[in-house]
């Protein structure tokens, strides 16, 4: 069961078949998923997109997003062919339908032409329901080639907010997919997003070629969730030890840097917090112990950049706190719609202290560093890869970025940025590094291997893939060495050397698993002059930045309540006070009614104070005798009105 499901009512007995409209959805619901009916709006979307029609549906974090697409491609003829930029999420997806004998496959960057010829081709021949394709494969040749053998019943793009340049996440190689419904015109679209402004969503909707406007829409609002900002006072690690004492259960802490999860990680569980840490260096063995004892309860709290959390299955998520402010109320919605998803009471609390507002807008420049600094790092690529002038085009090189950085005196958050600019504005193709585990597949017939002389661990090695994988004569299978070993008393070492040499004698196909990250010259190498950032790719995105930044730092100081700020910002402006975040408990009684020239004393006083005693953050701006939501109010307005130095906000 996917974690977006979580909600919904398991059921142990057989149902009957509703009999009419959405029947045979109900009845593939129950049998594969084992649920007893479909919530929100995911019958809407299912019978939408059933009869053919495109279809976006806006579902916030938690809304059972996957049902939306895996149970009509139940009830179709055909595959359906689903694009994400999650690689690790195609993966746990791929293996959950497996799990439940439903034939999926996967193709996505880091596989060998070979792995992609076999699930390719299975998807032709092999009767498969699901094929998963991460969007840099779609302008492929061979994808194309054969894509056009596949009978799909329809596209589902999820993550559909990476189509629009209005949208925080925007990923280039998503505007291929318009070129693949060309392919494909009489396959409707399926569209599904967690986040997207009123903007975003009619952007979204003319980048896939909608034939016409068809929205399917869930309400923003989650009444079980209380929202909370608090302001830190004494250390941003007490302050979290002191909430987890205040919220028993499981729970999240979000930070921004790698090296904070391991040391609030480590801190906690001196403390007697039982706490692990998770971000995106670590391997994937690391990161799936991880994941999957914090999931058990064997660990309560998971410290973690935000690499974690998308398809986790953990519905009672009792608190998620963010140590630091994240960049957009996008990220800050998903992330902290991960706790209460199972209908209970839950919290998220967002952290603050003086240095957090300078922090965060420090963070646009170094995400959009000055154009010459974007070209001076193009050009310093090109002489670490060795990239002649006039060279390169369709160039793949191995690209340690951290090498790069101590040869070319780089800091390496700039440098990431810079080559997400580049590989935007079209001049580089850059992968981070994402390890792959291993995988075999059999390239003889079972009755074969009686004719081999195989040494007594080759036999082992051989009859543990035999019992463990299946499918393997027809497709690659992934394999742990490390849990081979210790399944079959051997050193890992020895694992890997039988493992090898079978391949050498062709009985099966070996491919360790790899950590390289690459870079590709999508053109030749130019001068660093001739480098030129696309108004939509730097300029019109810096200042989109610079108001979700606007809108965080907004979020910090209203009186209002937060859910009602947060889902107007989606485009739900009828929303209801919430009634459980920290403005609506209190009530507003600590809010006095003040005229209109109390107010504006009270502005003039909050000015005066700044001025006097050299205030370098909002944070130390307390006066004891006014309320901090007042407080909170009047500053916002001073921010909104440019009243206030520029280094306060």
């Amino acid at each position: 069961m996917n974690a977006n499901d979580s909600q919904q009512a398991k059921v142990s007995t057989p149902l009957p078949t509703r009999e009419g409209k959405g029947g045979g959805s109900l009845s593939i619901l129950h049998q594969y998923f084992g649920f007893s009916s479909f919530r929100g709006i995911q019958e809407e979307i299912i019978e939408s997109i059933g009869a053919g029609r495109d279809t976006l549906g806006l579902m916030p974090t938690g809304g059972g997003k996957s049902i939306t697409f895996q149970v009509p491609a139940l009830a179709m003829d055909g595959i359906c062919l689903v694009i994400s930029p999650l690689i690790a999420l195609m993966k746990d997806q791929v293996a959950h339908l497996r799990e439940r004998g439903i034939k999926a496959a996967a193709v996505y960057t880091g596989m060998t032409h070979d792995e992609i010829i076999v699930a390719l081709e299975n998807c032709i021949f092999g009767n498969y329901k699901f094929l998963y394709v991460s969007p840099e494969r779609l302008h492929s040749e061979l994808f194309q080639a054969k894509l056009a053998h596949m009978k799909v019943s329809f596209i589902t793009v999820d993550e559909a907010h990476c189509i629009s340049q209005w949208g925080y996440d925007f990923r280039p190689s998503y505007t291929e997919i318009v070129q693949i419904r060309k392919l494909l015109p009489k396959a409707p679209v399926l569209a599904l997003t967690a986040t997207a402004t009123p903007a975003v969503v009619e952007d979204i909707q003319r980048q896939l070629g909608f034939r016409e406007p068809n929205v399917k829409r869930m309400s923003f609002v989650r009444s079980n969730l209380a929202y909370a900002v608090e302001r830190v006072t004494t250390t941003k690690e007490q302050t979290v030890l002191e909430l987890l004492q205040q919220h028993p259960g499981s729970a999240i802490v979000y930070t921004r840097s790698r090296i904070a999860t391991y040391e609030l990680a480590a801190w906690l569980s001196s403390q007697g917090v039982s706490a692990t840490h998770f971000h995106a260096g670590l391997t994937h063995r690391e990161k799936t112990e991880r994941a999957d004892a914090w999931q058990r309860g064997d660990i309560r709290v998971i410290v973690a950049t935000n690499a974690f959390g998308m398809g986790i299955d953990k519905p009672d998520v009792r608190c998620v706190i963010h140590f630091d402010i994240p960049d957009s109320p996008e990220a800050y919605f998903q992330e902290a719609g991960r706790a209460g998803r199972d209908g209970e009471r839950a919290d998220a609390i967002l952290l603050y202290d003086e240095r957090s507002v300078a922090v965060l807008k420090r963070r646009i420049e170094d995400t959009f560093p000055p154009e010459e600094y974007v070209a001076q790092v193009y050009e310093d690529v090109c002489c670490f890869l060795q990239m002649a002038m006039g060279d390169g085009r369709g160039v793949t090189r191995e690209f340690a970025l951290e090498q790069f950085c101590q040869a070319f005196k780089h800091f390496p958050v700039r440098a990431y940025n810079a080559l997400q600019l580049l590989s935007r504005a079209g001049y580089i193709e850059w992968a981070d590094a994402e390890e792959n585990h291993s995988r075999v597949m059999m390239t003889c017939q079972r009755h074969e291997f009686y004719t081999f002389q195989l040494s007594p661990a080759m036999e082992r090695v051989v009859h543990y893939l035999l019992r463990t994988c299946t499918g393997i004569f027809s497709e690659y299978a992934y394999i742990d060495e490390k849990e081979m070993a210790a399944t079959l008393g051997m050193p890992e070492q020895l694992v890997s050397e039988q493992l090898v040499e079978l391949s050498r004698r062709h009985i099966l196909r070996f491919i360790p698993r790899k950590f390289i990250p690459y870079i590709t010259f999508v053109q030749r190498r130019v001068e660093r002059e001739e480098i030129m950032l696309p108004k939509t790719v730097y300029a019109d995105r810096k200042r989109e930045m610079a108001e979700r930044v606007e809108t965080m730092v907004g979020y910090l100081l209203t009186p209002e309540c937060r859910s009602v700020y947060l889902v107007a910002y989606f485009g739900e402006k009828d929303a209801k006070a919430c009634g459980v975040c920290d403005n609506c408990r209190s009530g507003g009684k600590d809010r006095p009614t003040l005229s209109p020239e109390e107010e504006k004393a009270l502005c003039q006083r909050i000015l005066d104070y700044v001025e006097k005693e050299h205030v370098t953050s909002l944070t130390q701006i307390h006066f004891p005798d006014v309320p901090d939501s007042l407080l909170g109010e009047l500053l916002h307005r001073l921010m909104m009105e440019e009243r206030l130095p520029s280094f306060l906000t």
